[in-house]
């Protein structure tokens, strides 16, 4: 199975929550974590991962080039650029590639034939490492102003999948990025579950739902664990939404200041507090998701 934990929104402990599951998971199943954050991998952190056994680059991004030599520097691409991110710096026309979407308008507007030219740049990294906990991950590191990040996404999930066949592993569990951009759906799609985290706020309320439509869009039964559930007693709109959508809560996480604690030493907290408050709801959570959906 692919489980996909999300959140739609940053800030909730949605990684905390992850690692923490998988390594309760680890030991009765064969497993293999996917980090969907391509844009602020941190996976890798809380299982205190030191250095990647394989990595790949993944070529797709594309940003302009002016030749200068032929320029006639007539203006009308830093003119028509609608990223404005073309520059004139010592009387020559230059692309700020990190700006560049590579849309190619200024290669469509120059009235001189092949000064402007689109070529293709790296835009991330894809790595993978077997924790010390003997299970592997696969995570991706965007690259500063590029594109692609779900197309990095679809590549993790492809090489998990082939790990998973050539090692004849039975889960994917994927912590998905926050938000509802394109390694969101990208995580998501092809999940056979979601886990959803949320907090007891209005905002974190607010983009669950959000981040649950792109679950009803690939039609996945969805599960809400919400974390930090003692520290807004007042409010009752997670409940709600839960209720309203028959989804089923599969548990509440207390706040706890073990978890900040535990990511300093860069472990689990049910590794490292295994008595805490969170670690004990964490274990609830675990044995439910064995029940209930790796059964």
């Amino acid at each position: 199975m692919q489980v996909a934990i999300a959140s739609g929104k940053g800030g909730v402990g949605k990684s905390s929550v992850a690692a923490s599951l998988i390594y309760l998971l680890k030991d009765e199943y064969s497993l293999i974590a996917v980090d969907a954050d391509a844009d602020a991998p941190n996976l890798d952190l809380l299982f205190g991962v030191e250095s990647w056994e394989e990595e790949k680059e993944l070529i797709g991004a594309k940003v302009a080039k002016i030749n200068t030599g032929t320029c006639v520097r007539c203006g009308i691409c830093a003119e028509r650029c609608p990223y404005d991110c073309i520059k004139i710096v010592d009387g020559n026309y230059v692309v700020n590639e990190l700006t560049c979407e590579g849309c190619g308008v200024c290669r469509l507007v120059c009235p001189v034939e092949g000064v402007i030219t689109l070529e293709e740049v790296r835009s991330g990294i894809i790595r993978k490492t077997t924790t010390k906990y003997g299970f592997p991950l696969i995570s991706a590191q965007l690259d500063v102003g590029r594109p692609n990040s779900g197309k990095l996404v679809t590549e993790e999930k492809e090489w998990a999948k082939k790990i998973m066949k050539e090692e004849n592993l039975e889960h994917m569990i994927i912590d998905s990025a926050a938000g509802i951009g394109c390694q969101v759906i990208a995580s998501l799609g092809g999940a056979d579950v979601a886990i959803l985290v949320a907090e007891p706020t209005p905002a974190s309320l607010s983009d669950v739902k959000r981040v649950y439509k792109v679950v009803q869009h690939f039609r996945e039964p969805a599960y809400l664990i919400i974390n930090k559930a003692d520290l807004n007693p007042g409010f009752k709109g997670l409940y709600e939404f839960a209720e309203a959508e028959n989804i089923p809560i599969i548990g509440e996480i207390p706040y706890d200041k073990a978890i900040p604690k535990s990511m300093v030493m860069l472990k689990p907290v049910v590794e490292t507090f295994p008595d805490s408050k969170a670690s004990i709801a964490l274990k609830e959570i675990a044995e439910v998701i064995k029940g209930e959906i790796l059964r």
